[in-house]
């Protein structure tokens, strides 16, 4: 008698399972094998390093059968037609099934975009020129504190809609654009009603220390405690957020206010992050990993020393390419460098309203190929198990195995090598999310 399961996914040319490793370890139930705790160190399969991230475990003629949420079984679709009666079945009609896409920074908490910025980008003037003429973060900080509580869910909501018709399943979201305890912490009241009501998974940080807020330009030394001695406090208190960020970089913040408020976070129970040397080699990479931060993003300009100080840390470098695009960055992170080095690389969307308005993880995959110099393999495992190793939400995700949690995209490409080959235009033509269909293109 066949086992009913509540979805099977059908008719692929190739399945990613992001798994290779445990297909060959011949490990039979990947959250057995390593737990279902949500939290930064175990909430998903250990993520892959060198050499290991170039193989996506591929399933040529794969099916998935999904029950309650989780992966049941990833094998040849005669195999699981065979042992499975499915209550609903999805045809991939010769598409690709890849895992759901993970996006580990994002900030879509925001009030207005900034269009008008990129084409002074494309007129000369510098991200850093741009904010101190009062543009950039600042002019979304007017924006947000100028919007009501519902005029920010919507948009929102909106954001998120169209992350998940992209294909993202699971994201990191922060705060930032609020600058004053009080909007702060309505951020991430927001992120945390989303995170209920809403099909795309949330790991909200604060990330208050964005930038220094114009009322205490004079007084830099009292944003610095506040974040650290009342924002993150409160914001842990209520459980509003798992993780701080601080922004260390020329024009944002130096090394030893960063190190001011990654100590109270620290201090408050919060797990570290770390936008770091972005605008110049200031030390942040350093910094992240001497005090074992969860993740040190963008790191354009890092060190040779912050790459070493990022492996005895333990710490990911989450790369962001739409935003080197999109502020016509010369120099790029040396994503070649740190999988040599045996970082667990991972690559993300950075969407926010004014340097990476960028929902599609799917392009970015394609962007981290074209200017990173990742294979296909590498960046859709980077944009997916990798990036779900560093959120601390129940998993595990960012993979297809029995026991995965039931993420995946279909993609109308008959192979996965088509992110690196074809650009401009969305090849997600379904989402489904613990096991049941979030949205299908008719």
């Amino acid at each position: 008698m066949k086992e009913e399961v509540d979805l099977l996914v059908t008719d692929a040319a190739e399945v990613v399972t992001a798994a290779a490793d445990l297909l060959a370890a011949g490990v039979p139930d990947v959250a057995a094998a390593w737990g279902q705790r949500t939290g930064p160190r175990g909430a998903s399969a250990r993520p892959l390093t060198g050499v290991a991230l170039d193989d996506p475990g591929l399933l040529p003629g794969g099916a998935v059968a999904l029950r309650g949420g989780r992966v049941v079984a990833v094998d040849g679709q005669d195999a699981l037609l065979a042992r499975f009666a499915p209550r609903a079945r999805l045809s991939a009609r010769g598409g690709t099934v890849v895992p759901g896409f993970c996006d580990a920074h994002t900030h879509p908490v925001f009030a207005a975009t900034r269009e008008r910025e990129a084409d002074l980008r494309a007129r000369g003037r510098s991200y850093t020129e741009i904010n101190a003429a009062g543009g950039g973060i600042f002019s979304s900080v007017r924006a947000l504190r100028a919007s009501t509580r519902d005029e920010l869910a919507g948009r929102l909501r909106g954001h998120l809609d169209r992350m998940l018709r992209a294909g993202t399943t699971s994201i990191e979201a922060k705060s930032g654009y609020g600058l004053s305890p009080e909007h702060e912490l309505l951020s991430l009241e927001l992120l945390a009603e989303a995170h209920v009501r809403h099909p795309i998974d949330i790991d909200a940080t604060c990330l208050a220390a964005h930038q220094v807020p114009p009322e205490f330009a004079a007084d830099r030394a009292g944003w610095v405690r506040a974040v650290a001695e009342e924002i993150l406090p409160e914001a842990a208190r209520r459980r509003l957020c798992r993780s701080a960020d601080v922004f260390c970089d020329q024009g944002a913040f130096g090394v030893d206010e960063a190190r001011a408020v990654l100590a109270g976070a620290r201090a408050a129970g919060l797990e570290l992050r770390v936008h770091a040397d972005e605008i110049a080699p200031v030390g942040a990479a350093e910094l992240a990993g001497g005090l074992s931060a969860q993740t040190a993003d963008h790191l354009v300009h890092v060190s040779d020393a912050g790459l070493a100080a990022l492996a005895r840390g333990g710490t990911s470098p989450v790369l962001l390419p739409g935003t080197c695009l999109s502020l016509r960055s010369r120099k790029v992170p040396p994503a070649r460098r740190m999988i040599e080095a045996g970082l667990p690389v991972v690559i993300a969307s950075d969407f926010n309203p004014g340097t990476s308005y960028l929902t599609s993880m799917p392009a970015v995959v394609g962007y981290a190929v074209a200017l990173l110099g990742l294979t296909v393999a590498e960046a859709l495992q980077a944009a997916t198990r990798n990036a779900a190793a560093t959120l601390g939400l129940p998993g595990p995700r960012g993979l297809l195995h029995p026991g995965a949690v039931g993420d995946l995209v279909v993609l109308d490409v008959p192979s996965h090598l088509f992110l690196g080959y074809e650009f401009g235009r969305d090849p997600v033509a379904a989402v489904v999310k613990e096991g049941k269909v979030a949205w299908e293109r008719k």
